[in-house]
């Protein structure tokens, strides 16, 4: 599919401007407004800002992409990365914002996810309005990384996957389940990652990000300075 690219001069409000009309429209058509998060700096900032912003998150649920094996008290925890800019600040209910288990077994925190994304959908996939995505210096996106398991993964929805380079268990989604959304939205700062991106976007290449493809839905790249 082809991308809806997007270089912004003002990357923050452009974002949240993003999320905001994907919640509405989806809240109007559905009743609710499903959206995972992304991990990594770039967006914190985003977070901040959308905290702030009148909606009605009593109708949000919130997943997340993926998440390092650790505790959710940990420095390294994308939900506690999340909790601290977003999740705190906003009157969100508990219920409604799903933790990957980074501090029990990978195997059985991946299952659970799965399991429980499955039992809210009522069907074969939980289909996100948004799915937010960042991309890595090497390609990689959501703990998807150029030559590990999940990468080949075609059936589970959410999977463990060891990251050798790092020594470290992470749980992800899949393509499946990424590609099952209604809107994807890569929230990349460019600075130094033009030249991955020129072949990401050139259609040939074999990087994690660029396989990507919603199969009933919009994918957007929003790229910062």
């Amino acid at each position: 599919m082809k991308p809806d690219i997007i270089h912004s001069k003002d990357f923050v409000n452009d974002a949240v401007a993003l999320i905001e009309s994907a919640a509405n429209e989806a809240i109007a058509a559905r009743g609710t407004f499903s959206m995972a998060l992304s991990g990594g700096n770039t967006p914190k900032p985003v977070f901040e800002a959308l905290a702030k912003r009148p909606l009605d998150w009593s109708k949000v649920i919130v997943t997340f992409g993926d998440e390092r094996c650790v505790p959710p008290d940990d420095g390294q925890s994308n939900y506690l990365m999340a909790r601290r800019t977003l999740l705190d600040a906003i009157p969100i209910p508990a219920e409604n914002v799903l933790r990957m288990k980074g501090e029990i077994d990978p195997a059985t925190a991946a299952k659970e996810y799965e399991a429980e994304l499955l039992a809210r959908a009522g069907c074969d996939v939980f289909r996100h309005d948004l799915i937010l995505l960042g991309m890595g210096p090497d390609g990689h996106t959501a703990s998807l990384f150029p030559g590990t398991p999940a990468v080949a993964e075609k059936k589970r929805l959410v999977v463990e996957n060891y990251v050798p380079k790092m020594s470290m268990w992470r749980i992800t989604f899949t393509y499946p389940l990424l590609d099952a959304a209604r809107h994807v939205c890569f929230l990349v700062n460019s600075a130094g990652k033009d030249a991955i991106l020129d072949e990401v976007f050139s259609g040939k290449s074999d990087y994690p990000c660029a396989a990507v493809s919603p199969t009933d839905g919009k994918l957007t790249w929003l790229l910062g300075a």
